[in-house]
């Protein structure tokens, strides 16, 4: 009995009794679930244009932020590095379309997958030679970004004002790219491509030329996160394990939803920091790393095209 209430009472009557700590846990899930977001909007995109999961996605937020911190250690001012890293985000994606993606068209969803996975092999081992494999610090007084804290409620409330800066540079992203999606040419052309390729070759669309340009938006997002959570830690290959909780953002959001993105990103990390906070030490702690998966495999039980995805009838 006393386990019990341990585990379904008590949490509730600690938040309650100290509001101001359930605020600072919320908020920190705030920031991170914004991240997860932005993280899960370039898997959205690339799902959109080739109906893939987009395996390469994580490397790609690391590679970008290697390539700002490496251009900037070998003496590239900071306001050089960051339009040079785009261009080379550019020059990805363009390779990527040019080398992998144009003689796989209309290919089983499986290949393009498979595809995604060796991009990701390579992108460590050339990432690697390149960068070299220990964890590097992010440029963030180079970039401008602020790291001193505000304070509330007699210091019991702390905001830093890196999380408070990612997570308005989030929401601006967020908003440009669901205006892009809805509002631009090639954001409906891009959902044309979604639903049949061939058709959409059929009226005209390039199909050569959405993928690069939906590659590069996704490298621009991989940049914006890598700086944000290489700012918060450092720069290293573990980001990339960072980067596929927006797996299970993908799930609870569904796989072709930008509000989805958003809404189950902010799920993910809320309930990731109120799980750690106030039932980890039930188990042991450190429940953050799973406990995604486990709010995203129960969910699926009940809704697995996800809260914004279209479920989908086969009829046969």
């Amino acid at each position: 009995m006393e386990f019990l209430t341990a585990i379904f009472i008590q949490p509730f009557f600690d938040m309650v009794d100290d509001p101001v700590l359930f605020l600072q846990v919320i908020w920190e899930g705030f920031v991170t679930g914004i991240l997860y977001s932005l993280i899960a909007f370039g898997f959205v995109l690339i799902f959109k244009a080739s109906g893939v999961f987009n395996f390469a996605q994580g490397i790609m937020v690391v590679f970008a932020a290697l390539t700002l911190v490496g251009l900037h250690e070998n003496g590239v001012p900071a306001f050089i590095a960051l339009p040079i890293t785009i261009v080379v985000m550019y020059a990805l994606a363009f390779s990527v379309e040019r080398l992998v993606l144009r003689s796989l068209v209309n290919q089983p969803d499986i290949i393009l997958f498979m595809a995604t996975i060796g991009l990701t092999f390579f992108l460590i081992g050339f990432g690697e030679f390149i960068f070299g494999g220990e964890p590097k610090m992010m440029i963030t007084e180079e970039l401008l970004l602020p790291y001193d804290s505000i304070t509330f409620f007699d210091d019991m409330l702390i905001l830093q004002e890196i999380d408070i800066a990612a997570s308005v540079i989030a929401v601006i992203a967020l908003i440009i790219l669901a205006l892009f999606l809805g509002k631009t040419k090639i954001g409906i052309a891009l959902r044309a491509v979604a639903d049949d390729h061939q058709a959409a070759l059929s009226v005209g669309v390039s199909l050569n030329t959405i993928w690069v340009v939906v590659w590069f938006i996704s490298g621009i997002i991989a940049l914006i996160t890598g700086i944000m959570w290489g700012a918060k830690s450092d720069v290293s290959f573990a980001l990339s394990i960072i980067a596929f909780k927006a797996l299970p953002v993908l799930i609870l959001g569904g796989f072709t939803s930008v509000p989805g993105a958003i809404v189950g990103g902010l799920i993910i990390g809320i309930g990731e920091k109120i799980g750690e906070f106030y039932w980890g030490h039930l188990v042991g702690g450190s429940i953050e790393g799973w406990l995604a998966y486990m709010i995203a495999l129960v969910f699926l039980f009940f809704r697995p095209q996800g809260l914004f995805g279209e479920k989908i009838i086969e009829r046969v």
